[in-house]
């Protein structure tokens, strides 16, 4: 139901006066980041609906494109019909929920159970209304260098490394007799990448299910601040900040063993390390303390849409079972939906990169594993990328654990105000 919330809101709710072309069909923009693998996807929807030309607006990467929208979200105008938005910053929009519309309401009739229940709890709010279809999730498991850790003496199958990964403790333990015999190379990337996936398997993250903050009083997140920076501190830390210049080079040239892993990282490894590392990455279906979810995104439909039931239709038919195998096949978007996770072609899906390894099996495996998805509360995305990502990288600079934990919790506490 359209609430009256401005003039371009109640356009929105697509009672008429909706956007067409010069040639009489109905214009619809979706806004993306990264990639959603829609491109072919667009081109099949429009040859199946000659009434319907899309317009893509992508963006490279994720930040850009969530200041746009909530810059346009507070202007009242600009949106996309559809809207792309990542699990991170999935909280700012749920407390805007007022300005998306209701897509139980809105769309067309979804079958029961199309998702991951966990998918879809995260999109919905308290009273009930979907704001969001699920596209991709990032079920996590564990990459690694098989050369590395045959060098340094540890097992290197597959099946053989489970047991370094059955823990954190025995993952960092693994760390220490690595490094040990490593001549230099570190056990992981970064503390922050190491840090969000343990903060991410928690039922309670940064703020508690009524959006207050939580940081200083979470026994959850100070222990896993003391055992990354721990393990920093004792050299596993390769001090690399995620997608940075000197990131991508690191994976070209073995400067670090391990690497959390969610599902869309393997297109990414592959990417940096190049073609003279082929073989020597591997990916197995152990996590340590058993899983979890680092990735994904929703399709939303914004009230300022002037075609919002036309968009609603787009959005559904984007994130039905078929078309999220198409994408990831495309793209190696991971999908959220229950019949995809048992197609045939995302369970024979092979990566040659990695061995050969039935990697669509593999994931498919980790994302049984999660149960639920972690509350993001407002600002949540911001705590960790701008807060918590700085502050331990600030320990693997020389800064002391106990004073940047400090400054960590002080700059959330500013930040969630």
């Amino acid at each position: 139901m359209c609430a009256a919330v401005s003039a371009a809101a109640t356009t929105a709710c697509g009672s008429g006066g909706g956007s067409q072309s010069s040639d009489g069909k109905t214009e619809l923009t979706i806004a993306t980041f990264n990639e959603f693998g829609y491109e072919d996807l667009l081109k099949e929807y429009e040859a199946a609906h000659p009434d319907v030309k899309i317009t893509q607006r992508k963006t490279g990467q994720g930040g850009p494109h969530h200041e746009n929208l909530f810059t346009k979200l507070g202007a009242g105008s600009g949106l996309a019909d559809i809207e792309a938005v990542e699990e991170g910053y999935l909280s700012q929009v749920m407390s805007k929920a007022g300005q998306f519309n209701d897509l139980k309401e809105l769309g067309p009739k979804i079958e029961d159970g199309r998702w991951l229940q966990w998918k879809t709890d995260a999109a919905t709010t308290k009273d009930g209304k979907l704001i969001g279809y699920g596209t991709d999730i990032g079920p996590l498991a564990m990459c690694y260098r098989k050369d590395l850790f045959d060098k340094a003496g540890l097992p290197s199958d597959p099946e053989a490394v489970k047991a370094l990964f059955a823990t954190w403790d025995s993952y960092f333990a693994a760390g220490d007799q690595f490094i040990a015999k490593s001549g230099g190379v570190a056990w992981f990337d970064s503390s922050a990448q190491v840090f969000n996936a343990m903060h991410n398997q928690h039922k309670v993250g940064y703020f508690d299910q009524d959006d207050k903050l939580v940081v200083g009083s979470n026994p959850d997140i100070k222990a896993d601040w003391d055992a990354v920076t721990k393990a920093a501190l004792k050299g596993q830390s390769a001090k690399l900040t995620a997608f940075s210049p000197e990131w991508n080079t690191a994976f070209k040239t073995g400067s670090f063993a391990t690497k959390t892993c969610p599902s869309w990282m393997l297109g990414v490894i592959e990417t940096q390390a190049g073609p003279e590392n082929k073989g020597k990455w591997a990916v197995t279906d152990a996590f340590p303390n058993g899983g979890g979810n680092w990735g994904g995104s929703y399709l939303t439909v914004p009230k300022q849409s002037k075609n919002a039931k036309k968009a609603a239709e787009l959005a559904a038919w984007l994130t039905a079972p078929d078309q999220q195998i198409k994408a990831f096949q495309a793209k190696g978007t991971f999908p959220s939906q229950v019949k995809a996770l048992e197609a045939p072609a995302l369970l024979e899906k092979t990566n040659a990169y990695f061995g050969d390894i039935k990697a669509g099996a593999l994931f498919a495996t980790q994302a049984k594993k999660i149960t639920a998805a972690q509350h993001k509360g407002p600002k949540d995305g911001q705590l960790q990328d701008n807060v918590f990502s700085p502050a331990l990288q600030s320990v693997e600079q020389g800064k002391s654990a106990d004073e940047a934990w400090k400054t960590a919790v002080e700059g959330a506490q500013k930040a969630a105000k």
